[in-house]
């Protein structure tokens, strides 16, 4: 079976995740056709071809699609903050930025990692077979005027790349003078990046139609989007809240999922707080972000995967409407009748595909956008169903990718664990900035004295109320003290096995003043350690106590 894996793939030494990310086509053919040639039956490509997919959704898979570092699209409306949000990730300015308060960037601008800095225009940029935009060509000299790729030596891009995309304006003057479809290329690059983050201002919430109609066109992409509360900081607690209560009613009128999207609040740039009452769930946002981005390098096998697969099931479903619609025609006369009247008929169509090859139907493309499309083609020379395809896509997804997701878990877990580092990133790794650091548990880590000391007196005088016989009270007396807490059980379970450091099922004054720091640590919203850190050990235990690891 690893042999048949190997050949899927065309490359019998590289790791399969390198094989995923740093494929090699050999003649710069596109991934699929390798894919295809290299096993005893066709797979994906030429399906595709056979049924004009391209033509109807996305153009075929290059090198450059498999070879390219992890994405992340940046959307939103003008000033919320797109740029500065890069500038900040980065800590340094790259080629092509502008900020500030009116709508600055008019372009796309795609940064990633070179070994000098330098900026490459559109139409240079999409004759590139290095880089993963060779299909952008299809929307025009309008678009490429308006897109460059910036490169510079940083230590963040060496993981990932970052597209900034135009200034979401509203009205219609300013959707028809883009002289392109905004909504195609952004759809375009959801197919390819890994991560797509929607900004928003604390002061802009309004989704304008362009907005709308942006945010659609992420459709399938759900589980890519994420979305950023920017500038949080020059709202107080109360605004914030309506703020956030505002910005959910106004995502759930144009992202139809039953699930509630992740929003990470918060003021990402390097700039002293206005506000400074929600710091500290600012820098726990952050860091939610920072982790879910750090990420992106060790998942990028298996998202590349994950959209090949969604790419096959379309292809699928695409061929079955294809072949449909060319039995359905007739041989001699009235085809453009019969043309309009299956465009016309398409939802029933799209139902009846359903039930005869069950097929959900989430599969489907956009009614609209392919009745739409058409329009343009003549249904008599569509091809005919051709099972053989359909039964290699079909064992490809049901064996081989199965196979090849085992395969890409075991060499995962062999592998050094892969982070994106360097700007923003390393800031809160270490030290005292660490999101954190000198909190809950890990307060008093640094100091001499022992931390609980400062308020043992009042712990004290507890502990002697408790009829304390030998200096310590029984875990009966204990309990009536620590469920006045009203914490659950299972948590003073672990607080007592925390603070009985000589496991005697008594405690002492200090250990009794211990159980009572933990407590106040979980009550004022902290986790409790796994084991009791060196620094929260008692004086008195600790000769006999182990170290904790």
């Amino acid at each position: 079976m690893r042999k048949d894996l190997r050949s899927l793939l065309n490359n019998e030494r590289a790791p399969v995740t390198q094989r995923l990310m740093i494929g090699r086509c050999g003649r710069g053919r596109a991934r699929e056709r390798a894919v295809a040639r290299a096993s005893p039956a066709p797979r994906v490509l030429p399906l595709e071809e056979a049924y004009r997919f391209h033509e109807f959704h996305s153009p075929a898979l290059e090198d450059a699609d498999f070879e390219n570092k992890p994405m992340i699209l940046l959307v939103g409306q003008y000033s919320t903050g797109k740029t500065t949000f890069i500038r900040y990730l980065l800590e340094q300015d790259f080629p092509g930025m502008r900020i500030g308060p009116e709508p600055t960037t008019d372009s796309f601008i795609a940064v990633m990692y070179g070994e000098t800095e330098g900026s490459t225009p559109g139409n240079a940029l999409v004759v590139d077979p290095k880089k993963p935009f060779r299909k952008l060509s299809r929307f025009g000299n309008a678009f490429l005027n308006r897109f460059m790729c910036s490169q510079l030596p940083n230590q963040v891009l060496k993981s990932i790349s970052i597209i900034d995309s135009p200034g979401i304006l509203s009205g219609e003057k300013q959707r028809i003078s883009r002289g392109y479809d905004f909504c195609q290329v952004l759809q375009w690059f959801a197919e390819r990046v890994d991560r797509i983050i929607l900004l928003f201002d604390a002061h802009k919430l309004d989704i304008s139609d362009e907005f709308s109609e942006a945010i659609k066109a992420f459709r399938g992409q759900d589980d890519k989007i994420r979305v950023v509360l920017n500038k949080a900081d020059q709202v107080d607690t109360q605004q914030l809240m309506r703020v956030y209560g505002a910005l959910m009613w106004s995502l759930g009128k144009v992202i139809n999922t039953p699930e509630v999207l992740r929003v990470y609040i918060g003021s990402f740039w390097a700039q002293p707080l206005q506000n400074t009452d929600n710091r500290r769930l600012f820098e726990a946002e952050a860091q939610d972000l920072f982790r879910d981005i750090q990420s992106l390098p060790q998942k990028a096998a298996v998202r590349k995967l994950n959209d090949l697969i969604k790419r096959a099931r379309l292809a699928k479903v695409h061929a079955y409407i294809i072949s449909y619609l060319k039995k359905e025609m007739p041989s001699m006369f009235g085809k453009e009748n019969k043309k309009r009247e299956l465009i016309f008929r398409l939802p029933e169509i799209y139902v009846q595909l359903q039930r005869e090859y069950q097929i959900s139907a989430g599969d489907f493309p956009e009614v609209k956008a392919m009745q739409e499309q058409l329009e343009n083609y003549d249904f008599t020379k569509f091809h005919s169903l051709k099972p053989k395809l359909i039964e290699a896509v079909d064992n490809m997804l049901t064996n081989k990718i199965s196979s090849l997701m085992s395969l890409i878990s075991q060499e995962e877990m062999n592998m050094p664990t892969q982070m994106v580092q360097g700007g923003a990133f390393d800031g809160t790794t270490e030290g005292p900035f660490n999101q954190g650091y000198g909190e809950g548990a890990k307060e008093g880590a640094d100091e001499e004295e022992w931390v609980v000391a400062k308020d043992k007196p009042v712990y004290d005088e507890l502990f002697y109320t408790l009829s304390p016989i030998n200096g310590k009270i029984s875990g009966v007396n204990a309990k009536k003290e620590m469920v006045t807490s009203k914490l659950p059980n299972s948590v003073l379970g672990k607080i007592w096995k925390l603070a009985d450091c000589d496991c005697d099922g008594m405690l002492d004054e200090e250990e009794f003043a211990l159980a009572k720091h933990l407590i106040k640590i979980k009550l004022d919203g902290y986790e409790l350690p796994n084991s009791l850190p060196p620094h929260l050990v008692p004086p008195s235990h600790r000769k006999s106590l182990p170290k904790a690891d």
